[in-house]
């Protein structure tokens, strides 16, 4: 019997690594505190307006991301539901798009492309390099190969200069 793959959707998993100059404790809490996590999240010209951590396995954390103007100035809500949590070491999550009130959405009920991930498997990794110094890589498991992944990329590169510039300050 033939099997047919033609429709099979290719995936990939997005890996970004950064080194900090900043200890794994100061990395750890860019993750788990409201008000640095307000700072970071969201791609240049976005903003964080309003952040809900309840950081604790089993727990969900909401969070809200404000595009510019030009793009829509609507607030665009992520839930993290937290599956492990290591300290200092590894926070593993599922990350979904949401409404305001924290209940999980289609992301075609918001414009989003029909091959947007629900249920996406994150997991962020935390390696002490020197006292001053910490490895963070996010990896973003079984993106669809295609354009969401290239933006998804490019927003957490953004995201992550932001959190650099926090240990800088």
């Amino acid at each position: 019997m033939e099997t047919n793959t033609s429709n099979k959707i290719e995936k990939k998993d997005l890996v970004i690594t950064r080194v900090f100059d900043a200890p794994v404790e100061q990395v750890w809490k860019a993750w788990s505190n409201t008000d640095d996590v307000m700072r970071w999240w969201g791609p240049t010209g976005f903003s964080c307006p309003m952040v809900k951590i309840d950081f604790r396995e089993g727990s969900t954390s909401l969070l809200a991301m404000r595009p510019p103007k030009e793009f829509g100035n609507e607030d665009l809500y992520s839930i993290w539901t937290y599956r492990k949590i290591v300290p200092m070491d590894r926070i593993e999550y599922i990350h979904n798009l949401a409404d305001k009130d924290g209940h999980k959405i289609n992301p075609v009920t918001i414009n989003m492309p029909p091959d947007f991930p629900q249920d996406q498997r994150h997991t962020i990794t935390f390696k002490v390099l020197g006292a001053n110094q910490t490895e963070l890589t996010v990896t973003e498991h079984d993106w669809p190969v295609g354009q969401m992944v290239e933006m998804s990329k490019m927003g957490m590169e953004q995201c992550l200069d932001k959190m650099a510039a926090i240990f800088a300050g």
